[in-house]
């Protein structure tokens, strides 16, 4: 059972199962692993209300509950030679809104203060669990798709990637914002359903089940275990070995 099937009616799910049928969703043989937005201030252990009181866009133990997968893909993409990528955002230095009214709340903004900043900055790393190692790049962004200028699409380019292995959050925001991009650009896409969270359920739940049927196939961990061990092809030399030879 999908996790979005107690959403839906009987005639939504015999509608969904019937357009699935028409439009089954593949993947291709070139995959990069996208870990999009695991940062300090989106994961925190605890209850998402409470950590919500504290940083308004934290997804507590909604977010936490995701790492643990991530970390498993994230070494068996290593380990296969499949290239990671991550993403986080940018402080913006102004205070304010986020980004529905920033373009026309900037005039009114005020500048934080440095100590403001810098802790404001501190929520934008990602977190100690999930680092990058030499050579994976950690793409800085300022709005939702990893795609809106940065240098995504020349690393996909450079690495003559097809296919991107998304994880991370939030399912309803950046993730969802990367795969709509990822999809508009040719790529093929696959969202790991274990390894996204949200701090709404329904976004969560819905976001998945639109993606599923538009824009990417939404597999599990085992899924996409068995898809990188079975059926991608090594870009490049796994990563330990590279960083032991250096």
């Amino acid at each position: 059972m999908a996790i979005w099937d107690d959403l839906l009616s009987d005639e939504d799910r015999a509608r969904y199962e019937y357009y699935l049928e028409q439009n089954p969703r593949i993947l291709g043989k070139r995959p990069v692993l996208v870990v999009i937005d695991v940062t300090k201030g989106f994961v925190q252990r605890g209850p998402t209300l409470e950590r919500m009181r504290e940083v308004i866009n934290n997804c507590g133990d909604d977010g936490w509950a995701a790492v643990a997968p991530m970390q498993s893909l994230i070494a068996q993409a290593r380990e296969l030679g499949v290239p990671v990528i991550f993403t986080r955002g940018m402080p913006s230095g102004l205070r304010g809104g986020g980004w529905a009214n920033r373009s026309r709340a900037a005039g009114d903004a005020e500048m934080m203060e440095p100590a403001e900043l810098a802790v404001r900055a501190e929520r934008y790393e990602l977190i100690d669990e999930l680092q990058p190692l030499p050579g994976e790049p950690v793409l800085a962004k300022r709005s939702a798709s990893a795609f809106f200028q940065t240098p995504l699409l020349e690393y996909l380019n450079e690495l003559d990637a097809d296919t991107l292995v998304c994880v991370g959050g939030t399912t309803s925001g950046c993730l969802r914002a990367t795969v709509v991009d990822a999809a508009s650009s040719s790529y093929y896409v696959a969202v790991v359903q274990e390894g996204c969270f949200d701090r709404f359920e329904v976004s969560h739940k819905t976001s998945l089940m639109d993606m599923n049927a538009k824009y990417a196939k939404v597999i599990s961990l085992a899924e996409a275990s068995r898809y990188l061990r079975e059926d991608a092809q090594p870009i490049r030399a796994p990563l330990r070995e590279t960083a032991a030879a250096g």
